[in-house]
């Protein structure tokens, strides 16, 4: 209250000066020197005593108190974090969990826990042309993972000759540092070439003996442990994971190959063949041998449990861990303790602890627990974000948070990291294998309330779909339920998203597509058509629904406005070609970007680059160069109340330049592309009150913004606003909470 009072008060005094200095125009008042100095006196003292113990920003305005926190991962700052996905994890007797997964952005590809917190990291798998894999294993001296090594025009330096990838085992003594061997490859000698074709999909040690499963080939290599020279190989069609049982017999997944499901097979050490075999199942991702001898299965198919295995003669099931039905147990997409999604691995420790890692689907992130042997949940490790962003409830005032594919609830009593609660998986695989989610990369969130009802609008890196989603909690829970898509059009003759998915879609131009007979389905009748200039800017949806697209042409009306048509009977929201309207675009801008339209105010607010301040080059992936606000838009005013230059890049290096905006409440944010520093300006004025950095409670650091909606922002009934910033680096949402 006293920051906003201080800023009106401001305001009046600039006013006020205003018309001071025109005062002496009027004969009557043009030797009233006195009659000046007293009444600017009078109200500076005025605005002095109220702010006497405020910091004033360079513009005369109020410094605003904030505070930073973050959500989506268990640990806010420092190297040692949740990594992005686990795709292959093991467990040792002692409870040290070991990871791999392919790409992890801080470079944590490979990882090592204990007692729920991250103890160390497996070093240099990251940059390079290096990356990490989807196996892993160690013994009582070290860790072996599957890692990549791409070229790098230094075979001198042993790189990979141009054009060629070697898929390799990587030793790592028991801290994380890379463990050399004779004849070893790569820069430090501790790679083991095994394919050029394929990468390695399995990895487990019986005594001094290393087994590998080489895809490409259909082979299981074995190698010994300490020199790493192969020692012999035998035939296994497409091998995955492999899991060692009490007798040092080998337990290897057959993956799934064509209309040929997946199965266990079981193979002495020195690769013949025994009878045994497991075939009751869909989708065995990761095996484990217990300290009983049974055999642990993740099965990732509908059942998405942990299958348990007698193995002492025929393999019997006899017992599972986990809620059949997984997070779609009960409560679709509820999260419980005992709710799985997206297995990858699974392990356990001498004393019969148990540990699985669900990364959900199309790569969600990592949730890693621990469970006591009766079940208990004893720690969990939470990765959750990767290139997204969150965005808020208008509802519950800011307490219900949502990312692309998490539902978030918030306490913000509590401190900071720690005011988030991992409340719901909103992605069904299984009853909506079309998803969009599960074959595009979104990661920009709109959550808005149309007539009352929830709906989630996603974008991606490129602006080039807007995905809608509705809410049914009767038939579905917390499962957000596919309702609609906008894409763009695609530059030449052939259909905008290129592959087998979507089915139907019309085989080029651009067009809508909508759920009319609510399966979750992209079916031939559901599309509607057009053809439209292909470059985007991007997209907005106003607190009615009504869509909006910016494009960057040049011919005067780059605005696309999709003004809602109402809810069908299914609950999916209306939106036509024909009901769509073009709009003047304001001349001062000649690539627009990004716009925001406030339908209460009649408000729009645009960015982009203009004809005073035009872009160098053509770099897609910015906001502009300056940000304007237009009152009483929809009555045709195209001149702005204020315009603002906001950072852009004049050298073609981007070492300065906005990524993305977002306005709410009281004032416009936008976010820098490397620096991810928040401009915060007056929505009124336009005039710069605050620039917000990321605080101790984050490290004080941040990734840069790679996406265009990488900043959203919200305001509480309480005066708080809510500031979101992407922070795909380490893992994170940032959050900046800024005082009322």
């Amino acid at each position: 209250m006293k920051h906003r009072l201080l800023t009106e008060l401001v305001k009046l005094r600039q006013k006020l000066n205003q018309h001071i200095n025109k005062l002496p125009k009027i004969r009557y008042l043009q030797k009233s020197k006195t009659f000046k100095f007293l009444l600017s006196l009078t109200v500076g003292v005025i605005v002095t005593t109220i702010g006497i113990t405020t910091d004033w920003a360079t513009t005369g305005t109020p410094t605003l108190t904030y505070k930073t926190s973050w959500i989506g991962n268990t640990f806010g700052s420092g190297n040692l974090r949740v990594q992005n996905n686990i795709e292959a994890m093991y467990v040792a007797p002692d409870g040290t969990v070991y990871t791999n997964s392919h790409w992890d952005e801080a470079g944590t590809e490979a990882a090592i826990y204990k007692d729920g917190k991250v103890i160390g990291a497996l070093g240099d798998t990251h940059g390079w042309s290096r990356g990490g894999g989807k196996a892993v294993t160690a013994n009582s001296k070290y860790i072996y993972i599957a890692m990549t090594q791409g070229s790098r025009g230094k075979t001198n330096e042993d790189y990979p000759p141009e054009g060629t990838t070697w898929h390799c085992v990587r030793r790592y003594d028991l801290s994380g540092k890379p463990a050399p061997f004779p004849n070893g490859r790569g820069w430090d000698k501790s790679m083991l070439i095994t394919s050029t074709k394929s990468e390695v999909t399995g990895l487990a040690t019986v005594g001094n003996e290393l087994y590998v499963s080489d895809f490409a080939a259909n082979r299981i290599r074995v190698y010994d442990t300490d020199t790493m020279k192969e020692l012999r190989s035998f035939t296994v069609a497409n091998p995955g994971a492999i899991a060692v049982d009490p007798q040092k017999n080998l337990w290897i997944i057959q993956s799934k190959n064509g209309s040929n499901p997946a199965k266990i097979l079981h193979y002495s050490q020195s690769g013949k063949q025994l009878p045994q075999q497991i075939a009751d199942i869909v989708e065995p991702t990761a095996i484990a041998v217990d300290r009983e001898g049974k055999l642990l299965v993740a099965e990732n198919g509908p059942r998405q449990q942990m299958l348990i295995y007698d193995i002492k003669d025929k393999p019997v099931q006899v017992g599972s861990f986990g809620c059949k039905g997984g997070i779609y147990a009960g409560v679709p997409g509820e999260v419980r303790d005992l709710k799985l999604y997206g297995l990858t691995g699974v392990g356990t420790d001498a004393s019969g602890n148990i540990y699985i890692n669900s990364n959900g689907f199309n790569k969600s992130g990592t949730d890693l627990r621990k469970f006591s042997p009766s079940g208990k949940l004893m720690w969990r490790s939470l990765g959750l974000i990767f290139v997204d962003n969150a965005d808020a409830d208008p509802k519950t005032d800011g307490v219900d948070l949502f990312t692309k594919q998490e539902h978030y609830q918030m306490n913000y009593s509590k401190p900071a990291g720690k005011q988030w609660t991992y409340k719901a998986y909103t992605l069904n695989a299984f009853k909506y294998p079309q998803d969009p989610r599960l074959h595009t990369s979104p990661d920009g969130t709109f959550v808005r309330r149309i007539q009352g009802k929830p709906f989630l609008f996603l974008t991606d890196m490129y602006s080039s779909f807007l995905q809608i989603y509705r809410f049914n909690p009767a038939t579905d829970g917390k499962v957000a339920i596919p309702a609609g898509m906008f894409v763009g059009t695609n530059g030449a003759d052939k259909p905008f998203l290129t592959g087998n998915w979507p089915p139907h879609q019309p085989e080029q131009g651009e067009w809508i597509w909508r759920d009319r007979n609510g399966n979750g389905k992209f079916e031939k009748n559901e599309y509607d058509r057009s053809k439209d200039y292909p470059h985007l800017g991007g997209w907005w949806v106003d607190s009615k629904g009504d869509v909006w697209k910016a494009l960057r042409t040049q011919d005067g009306t780059a605005i696309r406005h999709y003004p809602l048509q109402g809810i069908d009977p299914k609950g999916n929201p209306i939106y036509s070609y024909s009901s769509m309207e073009k709009q003047t675009t304001p001349d001062i801008f000649n690539d627009l970007r990004r716009l925001e339209y406030f339908p209460q105010t009649d408000t729009m607010y645009l960015s982009g680059f203009t004809v005073d301040h035009p872009a160098f080059g053509d770099d897609t992936g910015v906001a502009g160069s300056e940000i304007a606000r237009f009152d009483n838009w929809s009555k045709g005013n195209r001149t702005p109340k204020w315009r603002i230059v906001i950072p852009y890049d004049t050298t073609g290096k981007r070492e300065v330049s906005t990524a993305a905006i977002s306005v709410a409440g009281d004032y416009v944010f936008a976010v820098t592309v490397k620096t991810a520093e928040v401009y915060v300006y007056n929505a009124k004025t336009g005039a710069q009150v605050q620039q917000l950095k990321p605080g101790p409670e984050v490290g004080s650091e941040s990734g840069w913004i790679d996406i265009p909606y990488g900043i959203r922002a919200f305001r509480r009934s309480n005066g708080e606003h809510l500031v979101f910033v992407e922070e795909n680096w380490k893992g994170k949402v940032i959050m900046y909470r800024l005082l009322g």
